[in-house]
């Protein structure tokens, strides 16, 4: 498969080799590797240094996969299946303030860095993620025992990619790197 993804500019080619497929090969990860990818994801930006991510994970053939594998809906669960390990992304909404702690107005976005720096190290290491926000919100927050004051942002599955052909025949021909809008859609110089 050749990768369709041109830059407008000049980048670092990471940029474009990271996508996200569905395919996954099922391969083990282990718990080093994984804490790469969350090392990564620690050093990223956050307003105040309050770091307000926290991340739930399962790496596959451990107690708590299938758990976490329930937590996505069906369609989800079709495909990540044969991840390697699944990570739910969720954050803080408050930080320490000089009485306590105070709202932290930015904690969704601190947190979508620290999910883009881990999904970039993934794909430094050879490894691919695909985010998904379709999981049983319902039962989400009770199952992980996410505390109050937390908020569940997305679930992420990890792997190696596998072939195309295992997939529903309706998603085989999305397993391919996605373009994206040009920068005259998306940047705007002084206002919209």
């Amino acid at each position: 498969m050749t990768n369709p993804r041109v830059a407008e500019h000049d980048i670092e080619t990471i940029f474009l080799q990271r996508w996200s497929p569905r395919a996954f090969t099922a391969e083990e990860i282990s718990e080093t590797e994984l804490r790469h990818m969350f090392e990564a994801a620690r050093w990223a930006p956050s307003a105040f240094n309050s770091q307000p991510w926290r991340f739930v994970y399962a790496r596959r053939g451990t107690p708590h996969w299938d758990k976490l594998l329930s937590l996505l809906i069906e369609f989800n669960q079709s495909w990540a299946k044969t991840a390697s390990a699944l990570v739910f992304v969720i954050s803080s909404e408050t930080m320490p303030g000089r009485d306590g702690p105070v709202p932290a107005r930015s904690h969704a976005f601190d947190t979508g860095a620290a999910w883009g720096f881990l999904a970039l190290q993934a794909a430094h290491m050879g490894w691919h993620t695909h985010a998904m926000s379709g999981i049983e919100w319902a039962r989400v927050y009770q199952e992980l025992n996410v505390p109050t004051g937390h908020q569940v942002h997305a679930a992420v599955a990890i792997g190696k990619k596998g072939p195309a052909s295992q997939l529903p025949e309706t998603l085989q021909a999305r397993e391919t790197p996605s373009s994206r809008k040009p920068l005259a859609e998306l940047v705007f110089e002084g206002g919209f």
